[in-house]
């Protein structure tokens, strides 16, 4: 099986041209097999929740923050394309993590 990380784009067997990022912490991914993605959307403006990133073999788009899915990689065909650069990671997780906070 492929080690994925937090912060790879990927693409899911079934999403033709859809491609994820992943949030999940790869602690969290080593220890249970599964990961959350985020979908990454071309052309779609940036907010608070929905941040663009750029990887770092030139795959950009805009990260759906509170669009949150569970993947198992071993039920679902999935395929690293990208990786993220770290202060995209660091964004990301901390809009994904905003979305939680107590109020």
């Amino acid at each position: 099986m492929n080690e994925f990380c937090q912060g790879d784009i990927i693409k899911i067997s079934g999403f033709a041209r859809q491609l994820f990022v992943i949030v999940s912490r790869n602690a969290f991914i080593k220890a249970t097999g599964i990961f959350h993605v985020c979908p990454m959307m071309p052309q779609v403006p940036a907010g608070p929740v929905h941040l663009a990133v750029k990887g770092r073999n030139g795959e950009s788009g805009t990260v759906i923050c509170e669009q949150i899915k569970a993947i198992d990689p071993k039920a679902r065909g999935c395929s690293r394309v990208d990786l993220l650069s770290y202060n995209d990671i660091i964004n990301v997780s901390d809009a994904v993590q905003g979305i939680f906070e107590y109020d």
